[in-house]
């Protein structure tokens, strides 16, 4: 067999990052965490069906240091997925397609996601 030297074809590697492709990849990942956290959460509470022991020894895990920061990042999760379709929303009535308005909107769904999970986390504590 003979060895052909085709061009290689440009890959992650060789871009360099941008806020939109950070977005784009997170979001999908972020998107996959939801659906398998929504699946939990629906095992859970169907563990009611059950009995209560059931239902108390999963709850017992957010009691801990891990379910608390899994909650919180959670939070994060949703916000971030919302806030990002929201942008999405807005592209799909044909505005914000400008690169400028694209990166502004962009730091706004990262930046407001990390602020609703503040909020969230407070609301919770009853400080708000």
């Amino acid at each position: 067999m003979e060895e052909k030297n085709n061009p290689l074809s440009p890959h992650l590697q060789i871009y360099r990052w941008q806020i939109s492709s950070l977005l784009s990849i997170t979001h999908r990942i972020v998107g996959v965490i939801n659906i398998i956290a929504i699946t939990i959460i629906c095992f859970w509470s169907l563990s009611l069906l059950f009995g209560a022991e059931n239902y108390l020894i999963i709850n017992n895990f957010f009691q801990s240091f891990f379910g608390k920061f899994a909650a919180v990042g959670l939070c994060w999760t949703f916000s971030f997925h919302i806030l990002n379709e929201l942008r999405h929303l807005v592209w799909d009535l044909g505005y914000g397609f400008d690169l400028k308005i694209s990166k502004i909107t962009g730091v706004l769904a990262l930046v407001g996601s990390f602020a609703l999970t503040v909020l969230f986390y407070l609301i919770g504590k009853n400080i708000f």
